[in-house]
């Protein structure tokens, strides 16, 4: 992509309506406008990485078994009727009516929809086990909806839904969640610590938040240090193992680490004082394992291997796809703007041009921006008639993680400037081994 012929709207001034840095660097790198209340639009950097984080969601859960489907926004209150949820929800649910009188609401999650998906296909324990899941807007009414796509209204959501024919299934499968969990974030350059804690309206004694550390993040958290030194790292696992997905639950929530809800101030004090942490974390998932609750409402039962009927256990799992755009930015930026995780970032590679209208220069840009794409990367070439200082502005705002940079005197010596954004450090390079330097970075994370 072209600069100059991008929708890249950003401002130089700091918007006074945010008050976290995420809102406030989104807004200033044209990535989302608000709409109403808590509600944006994304623009065309926003919905990249949207996208790109979408994608990353779809990849982990293809790998652990799961299947894809999408859902209506809005649903018929009469099956949260069935589950009894519809009067117990509370003013953060949508309702309406269609125009024939019939009670409506806007998804705010879909255990009833997808429950009534299965009752009406599965019949026999033999189709067991089974995981459904979507990624779909929802919107929750929030009464005070703050700091931009953190704690908006409307969100972009992977909603997932495993049926199993035991507790010992559906277990496994909460464990399989959480493995498939662990690879998304780390794919993403996050490190989400998962935290044991309070159900809410989903319901359920099992279930863990994932978390990361923030200082503007909405809920406290107590924890081990311990816990920040583990990583997934490359492993490979058998999703089907129910040792293996054990085994990586009890490793990543063996060590203390819960939110204020599910505090155990007792339990808290036996880790030892030196690795006691109190912080601030962004909720970016959680898992549930809830049992019959829904099945049993709704009459979701199959016949069992001694042919009478039984409900199945259930769980959900959900990842905030949207608010991970936020959490991401939270962690990883400085004074100049948004570094994105190579995983993660809406461009590979910026290309700043320092004398547009130079044959030279421009003949050396278009070269490299023609090596990259044919690589199958995508550079952002700043091409427009701008002087090089706010080139550079806007390359450290959107926060691509490379920018190689040309200029005749650099040309004159054959080379040009690789310059990282997270260190800040650059070489100089001859273009073709600018090219093949970026090209390495990016083959090791696909």
């Amino acid at each position: 992509m072209r600069l100059s012929r991008y929708f890249l709207p950003v401002l130089k001034e700091n918007p006074s309506e945010a008050q976290i840095v995420s809102h406030r660097l989104m807004l200033r790198a044209g990535m989302i406008k608000q709409a109403a209340a808590g509600i944006y639009s994304w623009l065309p950097l926003g919905f990249k990485v949207l996208r790109k984080l979408e994608n990353i969601v779809h990849e982990e859960q293809a790998r652990a078994g799961h299947i894809a489907i999408q859902m209506p926004i809005l649903q018929s209150a009469d099956l949260w009727r069935e589950s009894g949820r519809y009067d117990d929800y509370g003013q953060e649910m949508l309702r309406m009516q269609d125009r024939h009188g019939r009670d409506m609401l806007y998804t705010p999650t879909a255990e009833e929809l997808v429950t009534d998906i299965f009752r009406g296909h599965v019949s026999s324990y033999k189709d067991l086990p089974l995981t459904l899941y979507q990624i779909q807007w929802k919107f929750r009414d929030e009464i005070r909806p703050r700091f931009g796509v953190m704690r908006g209204r409307e969100f972009y959501m992977k909603d997932g839904y495993n049926f199993d024919l035991t507790k010992e299934d559906a277990l496994h499968a909460y464990n399989r969640h959480l493995v498939s969990y662990l690879r998304t974030y780390e794919r993403m350059g996050l490190q989400a610590i998962p935290m044991r804690a309070d159900s809410g309206p989903i319901g359920g004694d099992d279930t863990h938040e994932f978390l990361v550390l923030a200082d503007t993040g909405e809920s406290e958290v107590f924890y081990d240090s311990a816990v920040t030194d583990l990583t997934f790292g490359d492993r490979e696992i058998d999703y089907d193992s129910r040792d293996q997905c054990q085994a990586i639950l009890e490793e990543f929530t063996s060590k203390y680490a819960r939110t204020d809800e599910t505090h155990d101030e007792a339990l808290f004090n036996e880790v030892p004082e030196e690795r006691r942490r109190i912080a601030r974390g962004i909720e970016v998932g959680q898992i549930f394992y809830f049992g019959t609750k829904y099945s049993e409402a709704m009459g979701a039962t199959v016949q069992g291997p001694d042919g009478k009927p039984l409900p199945v256990h259930m769980g959900s799992h959900g990842i905030g796809v949207s608010r991970l755009v936020g959490a991401i930015i939270e962690a990883s930026h400085d004074d100049k703007g948004i570094i994105w995780p190579e995983g993660v970032t809406p461009f590979h590679c910026g290309i700043v041009n320092l004398k547009q209208g130079d044959d030279e220069a421009d003949t050396a840009c278009e070269s490299i921006y023609d090596a990259l794409t044919a690589l199958g990367l995508e550079p952002l070439y700043d091409d427009r008639n701008e002087r090089a200082g706010g080139k550079f502005a806007t390359m450290d705002l959107i926060g691509l993680p490379w920018r190689i940079t040309v200029g005749p005197r650099g040309l004159k010596n054959g080379v040009v400037e690789l310059t990282s954004r997270r260190t800040g450090e650059s070489e100089e390079l001859s273009p073709e081994a600018a090219v093949a330097k970026v090209a390495q970075i990016y083959a090791k994370i696909a």
